[in-house]
């Protein structure tokens, strides 16, 4: 079950997709086209649950390998917009940002968790809660392709979009739906280079990360209480 995770990319970017396009028209349906329910009062934009799931049945979480896509046209975009060929983005430029994005997040959502006392494994299984990331849309403002030149100075570094899917690791039966979108930076005019795109990066991550946690660390608080 959870190799057929793995390969069923296609299928998770399309339903990727449909979300994105749902959140961009602010017309979220109560009830998503795979019978999941909104839920009301999160801190994230949506969040969709399978009616009766509970979280309380899993002990361990096992984190697929994040996912990462840019907004659609973005590099054509940045690049018709700049003049220096220097400065312009490469497909390589694409994947190396790619690549550093989803380490940076499996490791800080590895981290978090662990330090929170979740244990992290790499197999499904009873009791085993997977996580299948993605970061989707993402734009950066300024980004890094190490030529030489002037600095650029930027109030914020971009903007990316969380989309994760929870499923049972022992049926593999999807129990949650998580989208947010968030713009990337502090609002503070600084140069952007690679080290200060990927440290504003990664304050996002860290905040879905400790939401997540704080998520998972409730629904045990509340279960220890019933018993």
């Amino acid at each position: 079950m959870y190799k057929t995770l793995l390969r069923n990319t296609a299928t998770v970017v399309l339903s990727m997709l449909l979300a994105t396009t749902l959140l961009a028209e602010d017309s979220l349906p109560e009830v998503s086209h795979d019978g999941l329910h909104l839920m009301k009062g999160t801190k994230l934009r949506a969040v969709y649950m399978k009616p009766g799931a509970n979280l309380d049945e899993y002990d361990k979480v096992a984190l697929l390998a994040c996912y990462v896509a840019f907004q659609k046209n973005w590099q054509r975009d940045y690049n018709d917009q700049t003049l220096d060929l220097m400065n312009r983005v490469s497909d390589q430029d694409m994947k190396k940002i790619r690549d550093a994005l989803a380490q940076e997040f499996n490791k800080i959502f590895t981290e978090v968790l662990t330090k929170n006392g979740h244990q992290v494994v790499t197999e499904g299984g009873s009791g085993v809660l997977i996580v299948q990331p993605a970061i989707v849309n993402l734009e950066i403002t300024a980004p890094d392709t190490m030529a030489p030149g002037d600095a650029t100075f930027s109030a914020n570094a971009g903007q990316m979009t969380l989309y994760v899917q929870l499923y049972d690791g022992k049926t593999g039966d999807i129990i949650a739906r998580i989208i947010d979108p968030e713009a990337v930076g502090d609002n503070f005019a600084e140069i952007r280079n690679s080290v200060t795109n990927l440290a504003d990066a990664e304050r996002v991550l860290r905040r879905w990360a400790n939401i997540l946690n704080d998520h998972l660390e409730a629904v045990t608080a509340a279960t220890s209480t019933k018993k």
